[in-house]
């Protein structure tokens, strides 16, 4: 039997479809882009609600870095970087903790011309005030080892972790690629108004500030005095390279893009030209380079890494995991089986810490994406706990040396301390 086939119709057919798969992408992202905002300003409105019943609550002033412009370092829509600075006292008055906010990533023009107009683009969209609760609250008995520090929350405009440095303005979007040099300034600003004399540090971020706390450990080391004592702590920013349910790298081409957008290669540690540059973004490939002390705080089930890199939409067209998406118990028989994989592909991906000097690990199998600023996960009455230890007494026998914490929760639903359980 002879077929006859025409190649030109089946080469339209392949075009159109990867035209039609990356319009179903693009319009994922922008969706995903605009939940994040979404979710980003609803939490803001929710801690400033849940402060406001508080007579105590630190609410902390903005500080824009109007200086940085001249160098170039610029939010997504060319407005100045920004930071909250609550000053230390007492004995915390040169320690120095500096917070990365999180709030996702953007990919391509299109996504970062949407970002730019919100507070994860723009300063100018930024709340006058922050509030500071779990780890960066002044109120002792919420934060009994790093309240009275110098704390600081760096905020996120640039959407790739800072990491992105891109002279030219991109000519369709006219937004700027600029993470990279706004982390330089806001250091440089913060070195300025007496970091240069800290003699205790921690860097710390959640999410994908939590990525950038491990990607930047190594340079905010290098910005302060060879005599302090330098640590990293990153939660819920360990983001695994695996695939999604149907089978595709979903997570790695979305990071490819995110780093060939912003130009992050050159700065990402580790990366070099036989690597795919999506490879640098994940820290499983190159937390191995990091010579400064590291602790790592994440869930086995982080939510977010199961909703978009094991479970994006791309992957279950027909809403399948809706509800198991919404929380775990929800989750069917058939669909924990797939998450006690993910399971064991998260804590493969944590071997490569096995080289790590001082490395620390809070590792749980509760259902959430970041708890160092959620203060009933942080350090409360029913705050979740490994080895009897709730998570801000663990990091901080880390950091002071008063013992090591490196601890691995048992599978889901074994953990009976965890919120909302």
């Amino acid at each position: 039997m002879i077929i006859n086939v025409n190649l030109e119709d089946t080469k339209d057919e392949d075009v159109k479809e990867k035209g039609e798969r990356r319009k179903a992408r693009e319009s994922n992202s922008k969706k995903r882009m605009l939940k994040i905002a979404k979710f980003h300003a609803w939490t803001c409105a929710l801690l400033t609600a849940l402060a406001l019943l508080k007579s105590d609550a630190e609410f902390v002033n903005i500080t824009k870095v109007y200086s940085a412009v001249a160098q170039g370092a610029v939010c997504l829509d060319g407005s100045p970087p920004a930071y909250h600075l609550s000053p230390g006292w007492g004995s915390g008055l040169r320690s120095w903790l500096v917070h990365l906010e999180g709030g996702g990533w953007c990919q391509n023009s299109t996504i970062c011309g949407y970002r730019k107009d919100s507070a994860l683009g723009s300063s100018n969209k930024m709340d006058a005030q922050n509030y500071f609760p779990g780890i960066l609250t002044n109120d002792q008995a919420l934060n009994p080892d790093f309240y009275n520090w110098n704390r600081v929350k760096i905020r996120y405009c640039d959407g790739s972790s800072f990491t992105g440095d891109v002279e030219e303005r991109d000519p369709v979007s006219h937004v700027y690629y600029r993470g990279a040099r706004i982390w330089r300034a806001v250091m440089q600003e913060l070195l300025a108004r007496g970091m240069r004399t800290a003699e205790t540090a921690l860097l710390s971020g959640g999410s994908a500030g939590g990525l950038a706390s491990i990607l930047h450990c190594d340079s905010f080391r290098g910005f302060l005095p060879s005599s302090a004592k330098v640590k990293c702590l990153s939660d819920a920013g360990y983001f695994v390279h695996v695939k999604d349910i149907a089978g595709e790298e979903t997570i790695k081409a979305y990071y490819n893009d995110v780093v060939t957008t912003h130009g992050s290669a050159k700065n990402l540690p580790g990366c070099n030209s036989a690597m795919e540059p999506a490879m640098c973004f994940f820290p499983q490939y190159m937390v191995h380079e990091v010579k400064t002390p590291l602790f790592i705080l994440n869930s086995a089930y982080d939510s977010w890494q199961v909703s978009n890199i094991l479970v994006p939409e791309t992957a279950d067209p027909n809403g399948t995991w809706k509800d198991c998406k919404l929380h775990i118990s929800r989750c069917s028989p058939t669909q924990l089986k797939v998450l006690q994989e993910y399971r064991g592909n998260f804590l493969n991906a944590l071997k490569a810490l096995d080289e790590l000097r001082s490395m620390g690990m809070f590792i749980n199998s509760c259902f959430i994406h970041g708890q160092t600023r959620l203060q009933e996960a942080w350090f409360g009455a029913h705050s979740p706990t490994l080895n009897n230890t709730r998570i801000a007494t663990a990091i901080a026998d880390w950091f002071y040396d008063r013992r090591g914490f490196v601890w691995i929760d048992c599978p889901y639903p074994c953990d009976s301390t965890c919120l909302n359980v």
